[in-house]
């Protein structure tokens, strides 16, 4: 069964109003309501490079041309800024993915200067990923 995350705009508006622990509480509650990734999906292949933590990030392709993303980390605020990114991507088209600037779309939540660098270092290779993933589902079907 999937699970919604809440919407970027919700998140971003509670986000606001938090200090420094509360806003890392609110990602590892975000990580938290990510749905199970199975084991035998957690491989090489879905691993994302250049993470501080172990992060998998795997498509699903629905028949309604959208993608819908599984993903885990074994760090739970890692966990939560990969819930966070794919709060920006869950379950659209795959060509609205491939052009969406995800990087855009998280900045006003400023996780540069919130979490430490080896917190944030992998982040521009989850949105990598997500967007090559998009682009190569977008051009199979497109």
């Amino acid at each position: 069964m999937t699970q919604t995350l809440p919407k970027l705009d919700d998140l971003l508006e509670e986000y606001e109003f938090l200090d420094a622990d509360d806003r890392y509480r609110l990602l590892i509650d975000l990580g938290k309501q990510l749905e199970e990734m199975p084991a035998p999906l957690k491989t090489d292949a879905t691993m994302v490079r250049g993470c501080s933590a172990s992060v998998w990030v795997y498509p699903v392709a629905r028949e309604d041309g959208t993608l819908h993303f599984l993903a885990d980390s074994n760090a739970a605020i890692t966990k939560g800024i990969i819930a966070l990114v794919l709060t920006t991507v869950q379950d659209r088209p795959a060509s609205t993915i491939a052009q969406a600037d995800i990087a855009e779309a998280l900045a006003p939540f400023d996780l540069r200067n919130q979490l430490s660098s080896n917190r944030t270092q992998g982040i521009p290779n989850m949105i990598a990923l997500i967007r090559e993933t998009a682009t190569r589902y977008a051009q199979d079907n497109g």
